[in-house]
C-alpha cells in the first residue's frame, strides 16, 4: 500500500507546472493575435495608401480642415490668404512638409510631421488645382539628379547661399525668421520652393532661373546630401561656429584637465 500511494504521489503535477503551462499558453496566444493585428493593420494602411483618392474627396477633406482659415470659395478669410493662384504645387509643398495645418501663428510655419497621408494631400491638391490652378508638377527630368552639378552648385552659391548657408545647412533671417537646411528636402519640394516662394523665400521665375537651372541646382543639392565628409565630424557645416566652440569646449578643456591632473600628481 505505501508503495502504491508513493507511486501515485509522484504522478501527480504540481501546482506551479500547472501556472506555468497556462502562463505559457497565454503568451503563445497574445503573441499569435499580436502578429495577427499587425499584419492586418500593415495591410490595411497599404491598400489605403496606395487606393488614389478623387477630386470629390479633395474638396471634402478641405472643407474640414483648411477652409476655416482659406475659406470655402478659396478667398481667404482674415485668418488666413487666398488660394487663388498657388496650384497644387504649393498645397502638396505645404501640406506634405507639415507646414499646413498651420499650429498657431509665428513668425514661421515650421517644418514638421504631416498630418494626412500622401493620397489625402494629392487629392486636396487636385482640388485646389481644379478650382484655382497655378504651378504645377514638373517633368520627371527635372528632379532625376542628372543635370550640370557644378554650374548647379554655383547657381546656389549666387541665388540661395546667402540665406541657406553655402552648405544648406540654413541660417537665421530677421525677426526670428529662418531659412530652413535642406539636407533632407526631397528634389521635388527643392523645386516646389523654388517655383512658389513658400514663406520668405522669393519665386524663382523662368526669367530668372530656367527649368535646367532648377535642374542643375538640384541635381547639386542631391549629389551634397549623398556626398560623405571626407574631413571628418561635419559639426553641421557652419564653420568656425561649431569648429572654434569644439576648440574652446574640448581643447582648452582638456588642457585645463591635464594641467590639474599634473598639479594634483606633484602634490
Amino acid at each position: 500500500m505505501a508503495r502504491e500511494k508513493k507511486r501515485r504521489s509522484n504522478g501527480r503535477r504540481s501546482p506551479l507546472a500547472a501556472a506555468a503551462l497556462i502562463g505559457a499558453g497565454l503568451l503563445i496566444t497574445g503573441g499569435i493575435y499580436a502578429g495577427a493585428s499587425a499584419a492586418i493593420a500593415a495591410t490595411d494602411s497599404q491598400t489605403s495608401a496606395s487606393t488614389a483618392l478623387s477630386v470629390e474627396d479633395g474638396e471634402k477633406l478641405f472643407q474640414s480642415n483648411c477652409a476655416t482659415c482659406h475659406g470655402l470659395d478659396l478667398q481667404g478669410t482674415d485668418a488666413g490668404p487666398s488660394l487663388y493662384g498657388v496650384g497644387e504645387l504649393s498645397v502638396e509643398f505645404q501640406l506634405a512638409t507639415g507646414r499646413m495645418p498651420l499650429q498657431m501663428q509665428g513668425p514661421q510655419a515650421p517644418q514638421k510631421p504631416p498630418q494626412f497621408t500622401q493620397p489625402q494631400i494629392d487629392a486636396m491638391a487636385a482640388y485646389v488645382q481644379s478650382e484655382a490652378p497655378g504651378p504645377t508638377f514638373p517633368a520627371d527630368e527635372i528632379l532625376d539628379g542628372e543635370g550640370d552639378v557644378a554650374h548647379g552648385a554655383e547657381l546656389f552659391r549666387v541665388n540661395c547661399a546667402m540665406c541657406h548657408n553655402v552648405s544648406a545647412a540654413g541660417g537665421a533671417l530677421t525677426e526670428g525668421k529662418y531659412a530652413p537646411g535642406l539636407a533632407n528636402t526631397s528634389a521635388l519640394h527643392i523645386y516646389a520652393a523654388m517655383v512658389t516662394g513658400p514663406q520668405n523665400m522669393p519665386v524663382f521665375g523662368d526669367m530668372n532661373l530656367s527649368d535646367e537651372d532648377k535642374r542643375d541646382i538640384i541635381s547639386a543639392l542631391i549629389f551634397q546630401q549623398e556626398s560623405v565628409s571626407v574631413g571628418g565630424f561635419s559639426l553641421g557645416n557652419l564653420g568656425p561656429v561649431s569648429e572654434g566652440l569644439f576648440v574652446w569646449i574640448f581643447g582648452i578643456g582638456g588642457l585645463v584637465a591635464i594641467t590639474v591632473w599634473i598639479t594634483a600628481k606633484s602634490n
